[in-house]
């Protein structure tokens, strides 16, 4: 059964934030939501939640990471993204601004990469990933 046959109550993309998000790393990310959302498809609702924390354990491996996506294997279960924003003003202060919103932009843009793949049933494929994340950073740069 591929995700074209199944029907979904809700798509999308949507963006949650806890209340202590910087204000700037908020508008940044619900900007490129915004974008994202007109040039890509989200068949299955997606959300996006920006957290407080330095780093998240994952929920397979329990490993610590910037940012993680939940793939069921229930394609009837909604997927979620969950990125860190705790390190932020560090980030500021060692790279600038921009830099540091781009890490996160990039953080976010890499697990939108396996939102894809688990919707076409491929392996998570972090060279992938990784590839595909920057050639939409790309593309979205080019639209700013």
């Amino acid at each position: 059964m591929t995700t074209s046959d199944l029907q979904y109550r809700r798509s999308g993309l949507r963006v949650r934030c806890e209340k202590d998000v910087n204000p700037s790393v908020r508008r940044t990310c619900l900007s490129f939501a915004v974008w994202l959302r007109t040039y890509k498809e989200f068949p299955i609702r997606v959300v996006v939640y920006l957290k407080t924390d330095y780093q998240l354990k994952t929920r397979d491996t329990k490993e610590l990471a910037r940012a993680t996506f939940f793939a069921p294997y229930d394609k009837t279960v909604e997927p979620y993204i969950r990125i860190t924003t705790g390190d932020y003003e560090e980030l500021v202060s060692e790279r600038g601004k921009n830099d540091a919103l781009w890490t996160i932009l990039r953080s976010m843009a890499h697990e939108i990469i396996h939102y894809q793949q688990w919707l076409e049933d491929k392996e998570m494929d972090e060279k992938e990933a990784e590839n595909g994340s920057e050639e939409l950073l790309d593309s979205y740069y080019e639209f700013l």
